[in-house]
């Protein structure tokens, strides 16, 4: 497991500097924050968590919105409350709040933003990890705050935050309707909870960081516990397989068809 994360870690770095040097995430000329608030959470033990809030422009508090959890890439670590919805991490946020999407699924999205020295699920000693309580945490507030539909929470991430995915799903059984994983895999202890879940699941063949193995294992243990997850496998892609997933036009009617029972 070491040598595992040593090895994910140096990756990591490599992906954070080929993010950095190409920020060609999209054609649209609007900042990546526009639309999205600038908050940040502190919790009751003391530790502070930046994070951006994305409301439907069509949100009144007389109806229930869905919601979709953000969990970015290691690219998207740090303090400045931007990095998490920009760059690498532009298409997984940005996707659920075009016009268009807006129109047939008037979504919430919330992207906590994990510190530079931190990740989503690592190390495993701790359950939940503190990130991941840290972002559950603000969603629950998030959901005391506006009209959301418990029954229609979602969490979607990738990379890093995919392994958070699986995290989240462990720490909270039961409480999301479904759940987007690109170029990642999960934790033996994880799989049973995640298998659950409806997911749809994401990977490049030419992945270089998660190899295509280590996520076919994971479909595969998946599938073992009893879940029935969705496979995408795109040949020759590498790590960046959000450029492909993203732009999957099944993969927003999907996420909205998905619903799980929630009795308040």
């Amino acid at each position: 497991m070491t040598r595992q994360l040593l090895r994910l870690l140096a990756g990591f770095i490599l992906l954070f500097l080929s993010v950095a040097a190409s920020h060609a995430h999209s054609q649209d000329p609007s900042p990546p924050e526009a639309g999205f608030l600038a908050r940040s959470y502190h919790s009751p033990t003391g530790e502070t968590m930046p994070y951006r809030l994305y409301v439907p422009p069509s949100y009144v508090a007389s109806r229930e919105y869905p919601l979709v959890l953000w969990l970015h890439g290691a690219a998207g670590r740090g303090s400045d409350n931007l990095l998490q919805i920009s760059a690498g991490n532009f298409l997984g946020t940005h996707v659920w709040t075009t016009p268009e999407n807006q129109a047939k699924f008037p979504a919430f999205v919330l992207a906590p933003q994990v510190s530079q020295t931190k990740m989503w699920a690592r190390p495993h000693a701790n359950t939940p990890p503190v990130s991941i309580r840290l972002a559950l945490e603000i969603l629950d507030g998030v959901e005391k705050e506006y009209a959301i539909d418990r029954g229609r929470v979602y969490v979607a991430g990738q990379s890093m935050g995919g392994e958070g995915v699986w995290a989240v799903l462990a720490a909270r059984p039961g409480e999301f309707a479904a759940a987007v994983a690109l170029c990642t895999d999960g934790f033996d202890d994880m799989t049973a909870p995640g298998a659950k879940v409806p997911v749809w699941i994401f990977q490049g063949t030419a992945d270089e960081i998660v190899s295509v193995e280590r996520a076919r294992d994971w479909v595969a243990a998946l599938r073992k516990a009893g879940g029935t997850p969705k496979y995408t496998e795109y040949p020759g892609v590498g790590h960046n397989v959000w450029e492909k997933a993203f732009a999957e036009p099944a993969l927003v009617p999907w996420l909205a068809a998905q619903r799980r029972a929630y009795t308040k």
